[in-house]
């Protein structure tokens, strides 16, 4: 047998299990990031699989090809609407927030581990940020929902604070290296990953939207992959730049995510996919990195540090950053046990390994055992926690069908699913009551499993799935005739695949 041959045999079996563990995250309430890392550790030296893995710079790229998928697929989830009412507390949690919470955490570390200045705030600088796939998981697959300002800050903050994260990790490892010093060389090398991610995932986003609107590829399958592609380029580009290329990408997903593009159903649904996928891959591989031995000896220490950091540093860096905003008490209480913990600081702390750096083992392990604890501990409660608050809202429904219609180029027009609610004013009436305007067009009502074929006299009801067909040009005032809007939130109709097409 081949090397290849049983390397299949091993992410096959891997990946299965990863998706199976997906269905009990989900019945039992366990964060998936714990179940993945679990996966990986008990395939890994010490466990049932006895696979030797140590191989610290192979682990470092995996998870860098891994956040950069997620962060993509975060971003075309992600609304300018959430952008728009979140993005300042969002931006001073990503930068100040991190820095005070690394600090507070940094010298915790010196005092429980006995490490030197520099080596303890580097640790706490590789568990100061929050982690896009960790928060994006629980918060858009853990059966609750928060209000809309929390949630998107959260999930803003958790996909732009990366930069800040590693700014303050490369400097100190360069630091320790003598590489550069206290003062403007390091407010230069931020300013750098800020400004030049920012740059190139914004210019590249439109350019992807550009070429992806105009390319008038012959088979649909090559969108996704475009797509794919336009991501990969826009990190690389941003790194080879001296830019952070986690920002980038999560920019570049979200100018995609918000603007008209050929096949976007298809590629939504496609990197979705592959954003688990990197999350499954990631997790395992980062799993078997290590080994349960030498985390137990660390333990008490680092249980230490993740008491530190999850009680006293976050809430610390919520309250200071999330006050000027006029969040409430709840709300900011809240967004402080929503600081989860993962990927990031897994990959980060393979960095003082890769540099040979003193203590380089010691802040591994007890990085990786304070994210097996925020991911336990906070991952896990954190639906009990947004109910205990009074901040858990119930999940919007999904539509029980959608209506794609896929093509290779643009038509004059989308498709809308609106979700009626009981203050809709299409709710008890009619459709040849509700005034639709021209160019508008009932396509199907989805109610229940049920499709209700739409005629005249077809009666309205709560819970349905209104799938309307317009021409473009003909929707105003629709959000009139279906939404309840109320005075803080305004109607947002599901596009089903924007802009519409015909084969």
């Amino acid at each position: 047998m081949f090397w290849i041959d049983e390397a299949m045999l091993v992410a096959g079996t891997l990946l299965l299990l990863g998706v199976i563990t997906s269905k009990i995250s989900a019945r039992y309430g366990v964060p998936m990031l714990v179940l993945f890392l679990g996966l990986g550790m008990l395939a890994g030296s010490e466990g049932l699989g006895g696979i030797e893995f140590e191989d610290y710079e192979l682990a470092h790229a995996v998870g860098s090809l891994a956040l950069a998928i997620i962060l993509f697929d975060g971003g075309l989830g992600t609304t300018f609407a959430s952008i728009t009412s979140a993005w300042k507390p969002s931006l001073v949690l990503a930068t100040l927030g991190v820095l005070i919470t690394s600090l507070i955490t940094g010298l915790a570390a010196c005092w429980l581990l006995g490490l030197p200045l520099l080596n303890g705030l580097l640790l706490g600088s590789i568990v100061g940020s929050t982690d896009a796939a960790a928060v994006f998981s629980v918060l858009r697959n853990g059966g609750f929902a928060l209000p809309a300002k929390l949630g998107s800050t959260l999930e803003i903050e958790s996909g732009s604070n990366d930069p800040m994260a590693i700014f303050l990790t490369v400097g100190i490892i360069e630091m320790l290296t003598k590489d550069v010093g206290w003062g403007g060389s390091l407010l230069l090398l931020f300013a750098q990953q800020m400004i030049l991610g920012g740059i190139v995932g914004i210019a590249l986003g439109y350019v992807a939207v550009w070429v992806t609107n105009r390319l008038n590829l012959d088979t649909a399958g090559l969108y996704p992959l475009l797509a794919t592609g336009m991501a990969l380029l826009t990190f690389g580009l941003a790194a080879y730049l001296g830019g952070s290329g986690f920002l980038a990408v999560y920019l570049a997903g979200i100018v995609i995510g918000n603007n008209r593009v050929v096949f976007k159903k298809g590629t939504l649904l496609f990197h979705n996919a592959l954003a688990w996928l990197a999350q499954i891959a990631m997790f395992v591989v980062l799993g078997l990195l290590s080994f349960p031995s030498s985390l137990i000896a660390v333990s008490w220490q680092a249980l230490g540090i993740a008491i530190v950091l999850i009680v006293v540093a976050r809430p610390i860096a919520v309250a200071a950053c999330m006050l000027p905003f006029r969040f409430r008490w709840n709300e900011m209480a809240l967004a402080s046990w929503g600081g989860l913990k993962g990927a990031v600081p897994i990959t980060l702390a393979t960095f003082p390994l890769l540099f040979h750096l003193d203590d380089a083992q010691l802040i591994f392990n007890v990085v990786f055992f304070v994210v097996v604890v925020s991911a336990l501990v906070q991952g896990w409660s954190l639906p009990w926690v947004a109910k205990k608050l009074d901040l858990d809202e119930p999940m919007p429904g999904s539509p029980p069908v959608q209506l794609e219609i896929h093509s290779l180029r643009h038509v004059d027009g989308e498709i809308l699913d609106y979700e009626i609610d009981l203050d809709s004013p299409a709710a008890g009436k009619k459709v040849s009551e509700l005034g639709l305007p021209d160019g508008v067009t009932i396509a199907l009502l989805a109610r229940n499993d049920a499709f209700v074929p739409p005629r005249g006299s077809t009666m309205i009801s709560h819970g349905d799935h209104v799938i309307v067909v317009v021409k473009s040009g003909a929707g105003e005032g629709l959000d009139a005739i279906f939404c309840s809007v109320g005075p803080s939130e305004p109607c947002l109709p599901t596009q089903d695949d924007t802009p519409a097409h015909t084969g």
